[in-house]
């Protein structure tokens, strides 16, 4: 999909927002929903997202949610660091499929790094959802 398009309600971020599919949640308000990546590249890796807006990217974002959205990141990745003790945390987000863009719903990822270990593939193997939730405990409980 190109940087332009409409947005699909039936996309899997805003079935997750809606409940409709299980997700791993570490917080959310009535702004933004943080939950672990179901195909992580690392351990403890997140993502946020905002549960009111129809954005596919950073470029349809409206000013006001994009700071509720970040203003959540920098609350996760905190977490994530206090629980995890990474060596790094790479913090990001894609626009469009040849950027590496696959879900249509304004994201960031949030990404634990650790010396000496690579990341695996964006979107491959899908992680068992028992480890997940047992993550998104230890990082809810760093929450600040």
């Amino acid at each position: 999909m190109s940087l332009d398009g409409t947005y699909d309600d039936a996309n899997i971020f805003a079935k997750i927002v809606r409940g409709e599919i299980p997700s791993a949640r570490v917080f959310e308000d009535d702004d933004v929903l943080a939950f672990m990546d179901a195909f992580p590249q690392s351990k403890g890796h997140c993502l946020v997202i905002s549960k009111t807006s129809k954005a596919r990217n950073l470029l349809e974002v409206e000013p006001e949610v994009l700071g509720k959205v970040m203003a959540a990141v920098q609350k996760l990745t905190r977490a994530a660091v206090k629980a995890l003790k990474p060596d790094g945390v790479v913090v990001t987000q894609f626009n469009g499929a040849p950027a590496g863009q696959t879900i249509f719903h304004l994201h960031v990822h949030v990404i634990p790094r650790w010396e000496g270990q690579g990341l695996g593939r964006h979107g491959g193997g899908m992680a068992d959802p028992a480890e997940l939730q047992a993550l998104a405990a230890q990082i809810r409980a760093a929450l600040d």
